[in-house]
Order: structure tokens, then sequence, then C-alpha cells
């Protein structure tokens, strides 16, 4: 049987089409990555995570010479999100990147890792968290998806384990 996977989203042409928390968010994750320590890749990545009570916690990229050992911005996010603030339900994430040796005009979206890591604290919580995804230009698009589960469709979760 043959089946079909759908992924929503929404484009939007300019951030400043975002409504007002969504755009302090991806200012915020844009913010970051200026936080960033890329010596090796110059790619710097900033993410910033939205609380359900509009608090907003921000992490970078942190490259280190032995690659494996480097964290990505949004586990960065997650983690100062879920320490600083336990109990709470994340409402969003937004990423954003520089890229110091070539083009900056595309939209990235986080890695494997990051996209089960995002999946792991939807997971834990009662509703989704949507997802922003911007660069660093002054008039670049943002793109809106509504759950991890469109980017990772298949997550491996607890139940994956019993």
């Amino acid at each position: 049987m043959q089946k079909e996977l759908i992924l929503q989203y929404k484009e939007y042409t300019h951030k400043d089409e975002l409504a007002s928390e969504k755009k302090r968010l991806l200012d915020a994750a844009l913010k970051a990555t200026e936080l960033a320590y890329a010596p090796y890749s110059q790619f710097k990545v900033g993410a910033a995570v939205l609380m359900e009570d509009g608090t907003i916690f921000s992490g970078a990229n942190l490259e280190n010479a032995s690659y494996p050992a480097g964290i990505c911005a949004e586990r960065a996010a997650l983690s100062s999100a879920s320490v600083l603030a336990p109990n709470k339900s994340i409402k969003a994430i937004a990423v954003s990147y520089r890229n110091e040796n070539g083009s900056n005009d595309a939209i990235i979206s986080p890695c494997g890792i990051c996209r089960q890591t995002i999946a792991e604290y939807e997971n834990r919580q009662p509703n989704p968290i949507e997802i922003l995804l911007g660069n660093s230009l002054p008039d670049s698009k943002v793109i809106e998806i509504p759950s991890i589960n469109h980017l990772l469709p298949f997550s491996f979760t607890k139940e994956s384990m019993d």
C-alpha cells in the first residue's frame, strides 16, 4: 500500500509579515548568530526558543576542533530553556544563520540530530512546537512549519523501544 506524506508550511516574503511575537523570536535567533563560535566553518547559526509565557532563550552553534564535540544552536537554545524553565512548554523555535564564506540567501533547516531533539521536547508537552526558518539578510523570506512532525515524520520515540 502506498501512502503519502504532506509537508505543511507557510512562506512569508519578509519577516515583517510575521506576528510581533514571532518576529521578536526570529530577531533573537538572528542576534544569537553573533554569539556563535565557528572558527572552522565560518557558518554561524543562531536559534531562539519562545516559551509559553513569552520568555525567549537563545543559543548559538559552538564548534570544536574535534568536530563531533560541537553543539548546534538549536540544541544549545533548547538546553537553556530546559534548565531555566523546566516546567514550561515551548511555543516555537526560530533558526537563523550567517555564512561568512558564502551565500546567505537560502533558508536552512535543523540537522537530523536537532530535529530528533526538537521532537523529544515536543513529545513531552501537550502542544506542537512551531519552527521558524530564516537567514541574516534584511529582506529574507521566512518559512513557518507548524510542528517538527512535518520535518521528521518518523521520529524515534520512547514507544519505539517498547
